[in-house]
């Protein structure tokens, strides 16, 4: 076979499979923009026939879907900002300090992937509840706040920074704080931002944690809220294709604008051993 024909069939497929894959999402945007019962036609049409933003405002004026996208923004960001922090700290010492048990702690960390995060919700709902964090924002956030991936990919990127690098810091009268802040982070940037992303999207997205740790509807995130929405409002097919839309729409936003960080991070974060 020719290598014209072959990347023409190449780019075919994709093209066919792009499409699959983006016809259920454009159609759920299409939906939220229908009047009321025009979703749930036989056959259900592809486009509106009359836009109408209806949907939205009762999203914002009944449901009070703004509260609900700040619990999620404040949780995810928060969620963020501290695993960054301590998964940085934790992968850098992991990758370039040596002391006793390092290794050993380090494979038995990497052990603990293999338990599924529903098993640990029990006790970890437990240890809330004695701390007082049950329906709180800090409870929410606490699974989150580092992540045994996330040191194991901040390591495994660290271990590729030359030692000599850091030496010469030291020699120039650099603390071991100042050279974290300094050499380490600057260097970790895209495995950084990868690491952002997937701790975003992974705390944005969640729907267990929040589920069992908040008790007041006025904490629910936008997972937790769409789901009751549909319990409560199962025939107004429009009315969840819209809250849909805001629950999808800020994390689409975010690695649109990332994209390249997340592969290049990807990418740098399978230094071999």
């Amino acid at each position: 076979m020719k290598p014209a024909v072959r990347s023409w069939l190449l780019h075919a497929g994709l093209s066919i499979v792009a499409v699959l894959t983006m016809t259920p999402t454009v159609w759920m945007v299409a939906a939220s923009f229908m009047s009321p019962g025009e979703a749930s036609s036989t056959p259900p049409p592809f486009l509106p026939a009359h836009p109408t933003l209806e949907h939205y405002a009762a999203l914002t004026d009944r449901l009070h879907m703004p509260v609900y996208f700040f619990n999620s923004f404040l949780i995810a960001s928060s969620v963020t900002l501290v695993s960054l922090l301590a998964n940085s700290m934790a992968g850098f010492a992991f990758a370039k300090y040596r002391f006793k048990g390092r290794d050993r702690t380090f494979r038995l960390l990497l052990s603990g992937m293999v338990v599924p995060a529903q098993v640990t919700m029990l006790p970890l709902f437990l240890m809330m509840k004695k701390f007082g964090l049950v329906n709180t924002y800090v409870g929410a956030m606490v699974p989150g706040l580092a992540s045994i991936f996330g040191i194991f990919l901040i390591r495994q990127f660290v271990r590729s920074v030359p030692d000599s690098l850091l030496e010469a810091a030291r020699m120039d009268g650099a603390g071991e704080f100042r050279l974290y802040r300094t050499v380490i982070l600057p260097l970790c940037k895209p495995i950084l931002l990868t690491l952002a992303l997937f701790t975003f999207m992974g705390m944005w997205n969640d729907f267990m944690w929040p589920l069992i740790i908040m008790t007041d509807d006025a904490r629910y995130t936008l997972p937790v809220a769409l789901a009751n929405l549909m319990g409560e409002h199962v025939l107004d097919l429009e009315l969840m294709m819209a809250g849909s839309v805001i629950t999808v729409l800020p994390v689409v936003i975010l690695f649109l604008a990332f994209q390249r960080h997340y592969v290049r991070g990807i990418m740098l974060g399978g230094v071999k051993e």
